[in-house]
């Protein structure tokens, strides 16, 4: 059956996004909620749909896809029920409610509409005990994650009635057009992601109150180095909310069996309860572990309950983990090791102990808590990295039970590779293929079949079967020289080898978020100029290589890309995005201006966009606008509107599928667009002049921070040619040169070097 039309019934938070996600498929959705007194009687829905469209994290892609959602309530407009073939109910956790809910639905609904709840504490068998075996095989349990445009993991449960079509309808459509990736889940208590993932969060933290370590200390361990999102367990409990958090392991005690292990993480901490009393419960009040102060962020003191200055803290056993892998945290001897080597055993032990009750392998698990959590590695995937045996003779000496599934890989691992599959076990000591879909391609389980042709730290190329991939793998990707060594071997080689044509992506959270800062940082610390502009005019040369190749060029990013990483994308014949990606020329936020190509390219796909002819000058003032104001687009659709993509480039809903897409792009490259970028006549001083006259006027107005106007000044200089006359031709490699130029102008400055070392040591970059 096809799903061409969707309900959605609740207006909260979660009820919203889904319709939401629903909208950026392209698919007309009716979001209900409650009617309210009044002359808006669909204020609750209205209210959700207001929520979508936050700046801070849209949930729309744009403002056309907001007509496919109608609002209503489901007194006035339940009739629109009738013809709708996905019903999903996202309404307050409360069984009697949910199923006079269902008897009201299954009397309008038509026989093939599926149902489904966003439960994650009620099972199915409960919440359909009542109704008829008609309406049992069309139920199931479609859990999202919030945000739901951003997250990637949906869990999928079916119920003991459920028709296995029903399942296959909602994983495709899920999988395909909304873009989630499904892991399909028994009907246990919590599923996996949060069942382990909030096991996890509640081992840091008792760990790190009984262990005596700060929020900064246990955050900057729990995080990058366990290759799991930086905002660490402190920093997350702000982000959701102390009580929100609270509720939820709340929620999982009075659902999980009281054998469990959950438990003896769960019990509440007296300072935590003070906190929520005293409305400290996170960074919806402005204050909660962590508070911004007039000086800065500031930590609470777990004893006294003072505030103080928290400044960004580099643990050297911090910094190596990340280097070296998470067998340094557990060799460490020190508190900090004893902190992780707690949270490890227990958050991986309790992984393996959930086999076979919630299945039959671990690949659910590190499914859900990857695409979930955001962590690099699941749990499995971890043990493999530490070693199967290593982990239990530590948990043995330790006095810790082995789980069974857990004792059966000793000796071995719970992912192999075999006549070039990517295997995992199953319990029994048996081994299966890891499933995907026909389109669905991650590239870090494909690598684990594969040598490099090339590599380094920062970078690596790979042989598809004669295509070139380039993958950025260095922390969050930021781009140096030896990545773009890597880049500049594969583009050379697919021609020497007569290859088909190279891919440029990763399955990393982000793509890239930039130059390494830290390399430029070290050229300036060395008053290494020289050095500075040869890395510069190297990833020009790579840029403009990849631009003009003779085959095709696709680039397919996810995430973040932003300055030198959007460069690269900028340079691609063809892009294939993340429907959710962010990308855009940032630079100007620390003080210099794009230098890879980026400054030119903008001007460049303005003057197209806007069809100049002669006369660039409004191309000019939009190329300056963006690249001042640093701008970003949140989407593919406004990336086109802010030419930063062109007219082929195009997005896909699931991230699990741009490998394909571009792997297809090459192969049959009906979308590639070659770079046709002739001599542009400039406008020179007077339009320069005027550039600067008003990045001065919005100083004085406050708009602008004195070295804002130097830098605004510079990027003026670059794309009107500065002081030049008007009718002055520059070619491609003037703006290259300008560029570099102005770069190197701007990193001779004590204000710029200034902002880059407040971003590399506290996190963000000061104002001046």
């Amino acid at each position: 059956m096809m799903i061409k039309k969707v309900a959605v019934i609740g207006a909260g938070t979660m009820g919203a996004g889904i319709a939401g996600q629903v909208a950026n498929a392209g698919v007309e959705v009716w979001l209900l909620d409650l009617p309210t007194e009044g002359d808006n009687t669909n204020a609750l829905a209205q209210r959700g749909l207001e929520r979508l469209k936050s700046s801070g994290q849209p949930g729309l892609m744009s403002k056309e896809v907001e007509s496919l959602i109608h609002i209503g309530n489901t007194r006035d407009d339940f009739d629109q029920l009738a013809d709708c073939d996905w019903i999903a109910e996202a309404v307050v956790e409360r069984l009697d409610i949910k199923k006079d809910l269902y008897r009201r639905i299954d009397a309008v609904c038509h026989d093939q509409a599926i149902i489904s709840s966003n439960t994650s504490t009620i099972p199915i068998s409960l919440l359909v005990e009542d109704m008829p075996k008609s309406f049992r095989q069309r139920f199931a349990i479609t859990h999202f994650f919030n945000p739901v445009r951003f997250m990637h993991l949906l869990e999928l449960v079916r119920g003991a009635d459920t028709d296995p079509a029903v399942i296959k309808t909602l994983a495709s459509f899920c999988e395909q057009q909304l873009g989630k990736g499904v892991v399909p889940c028994l009907d246990t208590p919590g599923f996996l992601g949060n069942r382990v993932g909030v096991f996890a969060i509640q081992c840091a933290l008792h760990a790190a109150f009984d262990l005596g370590l700060n929020p900064s200390e246990a955050d900057a361990l729990f995080g990058r180095p366990m290759g799991i999102p930086k905002t660490g367990v402190f920093g997350l409990y702000d982000l959701i909310g102390i009580d929100l958090m609270s509720d939820v392991v709340q929620s999982l005690v009075n659902i999980l069996p009281e054998n469990d292990a959950f438990h003896q993480e769960a019990e509440k901490i007296p300072l935590m309860m003070r906190m929520i009393e005293n409305g400290q419960t996170g960074n919806k009040q402005g204050k909660g572990f962590y508070r911004q102060g007039e000086n800065g962020r500031e930590v609470l003191n777990l004893e006294n309950e003072s505030y103080s200055s928290a400044p960004r803290l580099n643990l050297p056993l911090a910094q190596k983990a990340e280097q070296e892998g998470i067998k340094a945290l557990l060799a460490d001897d020190s508190v900090y090791g004893q902190f992780a080597w707690r949270v490890l055993s227990r958050t991986l032990s309790y992984a393996a102990s959930l086999i076979p009750e919630v299945g039959n392998d671990g690949l659910g698990i590190d499914d859900a808590m990857k695409l979930g959590y955001n962590w690099v590695k699941g749990p499995f995937e971890l043990l493999d990295e530490i070693g199967v045996s290593t982990f239990i003779e530590r948990l043995k000496a330790d006095g810790m039970p082995v789980p069974r599934f857990l004792e059966e890989a000793a000796g071995s691992s719970f992912y192999r590779v075999e006549n070039g599959e990517l295997q995992t076990r199953q319990l029994g000591d048996s081994w299966q293929t890891i499933p995907r879909a026909e389109n669905i391609i991650r590239f870090t389980e494909m690598r684990q079949t594969m040598t490099p042709r090339n590599s380094c730290a920062s970078a690596s190329w790979y042989d598809l079967d004669g295509i070139a991939l380039v993958e950025f793998h260095c922390k969050a990707n930021a781009l140096d020289g030896d990545a773009m060594a890597i880049l500049d071997d594969a583009i050379s080689q697919v021609e020497k080898d007569g290859m088909r044509g190279l891919i440029v992506h990763n399955d990393a959270q982000h793509f890239s978020c930039g130059v390494n800062l830290q390399g430029v940082r070290g050229f300036i610390q060395a008053n290494d100029m020289d050095g500075l502009d040869r890395f510069l005019n190297h990833f020009q040369k790579t840029m403009h290589s990849m631009a003009i190749a003779k085959y095709p060029v696709v680039v397919a990013p996810v995430g973040m890309s932003l300055g030198g990483g959007f460069e690269v994308v900028l340079h691609a014949k063809e892009v294939i995005c993340h429907a959710n990606s962010v990308m855009g020329l940032v630079e100007s936020v620390v003080g210099v201006v794009p230098g890879g190509g980026g400054c030119k390219e903008t001007l460049y796909r303005w003057v197209e966009k806007l069809e100049c002819g002669e006369d660039i000058s409004e191309a000019c003032w939009k190329a300056f606008m963006n690249l001042g104001m640093g701008k970003t687009a949140s989407s593919p659709v406004l990336a086109k509107d802010q030419a930063m993509l062109r007219d082929n480039d195009h997005f896909m809903m699931n991230r699990d599928s741009l490998l394909a897409e571009a792997i297809d792009a090459i192969n049959n490259p009906v979308n590639q667009l070659a770079f046709n970028r002739p001599p542009l006549t400039l406008p020179g001083k007077p339009l320069f002049d005027k550039m600067v006259k008003w990045l001065q006027e919005s100083h004085e107005k406050g708009l602008f921070m004195a070295h804002d106007v130097i830098v605004g000044t510079e990027m003026a200089r670059i794309v009107t040619g500065g002081d030049v006359e008007p009718g002055t031709v520059w070619s491609e490699q003037d703006f290259f040169d300008a560029e570099r130029s102005s770069f190197l102008t701007l990193a001779s400055t004590a204000s710029t070097r200034k902002r880059i070392e407040t971003m590399l040591d506290d996190g963000s970059p000061i104002r001046n």
